[in-house]
């Protein structure tokens, strides 16, 4: 199963917004520590700005933590996300936000329990449906989550966060770590 509001080959790229301009593209891994000081420093500023038509969101997301830690809980919260991309933009969106927000420390690997990524979805309005829990309970975007896995691999992205407007690179965190403010991420889409 493929989700809806993506794109690419094997639709291996979740998509926000309806923009028909630019596009922001976010490469991050649900585990990853700096990928949650970005989205918790700047994913309002990105839902914001795809709002208004001034680029559309694409995410690509890595499961490398995995590997590098032990443990699936980025195959699963990758595939609880494929899920919420299925039942909408703004879900999706919303979910991903629980899911930095409530982040275990990239020790634990608690997003591999189904039942945690379950009880992180209560936060989201409209995202708990039957057709959703089955979902997560079952793995059902096993394959995709393989497909998107394997796309990042093949990106030649490093490391996560990574941003890019259009096919220029953005910095989204700071020389130490932390999210750049919401100013000094707007300035430089209006560089070059």
């Amino acid at each position: 199963m493929i989700p809806a509001h993506t794109t690419g080959e094997g639709g291996t790229t979740v998509v926000y917004g309806e923009s028909a301009g630019p596009v922001l593209h976010v490469y991050a891994d649900p585990r990853c520590p700096y990928c949650k000081r970005m989205e918790n420093g700047l994913g309002e500023t990105f839902r914001r700005l795809a709002d208004e038509g001034t680029f559309r969101l694409h995410y690509h997301f890595a499961t490398f933590l995995d590997e590098a830690l032990g443990g699936k809980g980025s195959h699963q919260a990758l595939n609880a996300l494929g899920a919420a991309a299925n039942t909408g933009q703004a879900e999706f969106l919303e979910y991903l936000r629980a899911l930095y927000a409530n982040q275990p420390h990239e020790d634990h690997d608690t997003f591999a329990e189904p039942r945690a990524l379950l009880g992180l979805a209560n936060d989201v309005e409209g995202l708990r449906s039957p057709e959703f829990e089955n979902a997560v309970l079952e793995y059902a975007f096993g394959a995709w989550v393989e497909d998107v896995s394997r796309a990042f691999g093949e990106s030649g992205v490093e490391g996560t966060p990574t941003v890019f407007f259009g096919e220029r690179p953005v910095a989204v965190l700071d020389r130490t770590g932390h999210a750049v403010t919401p100013e000094m991420f707007t300035a430089q889409l209006q560089e070059g």
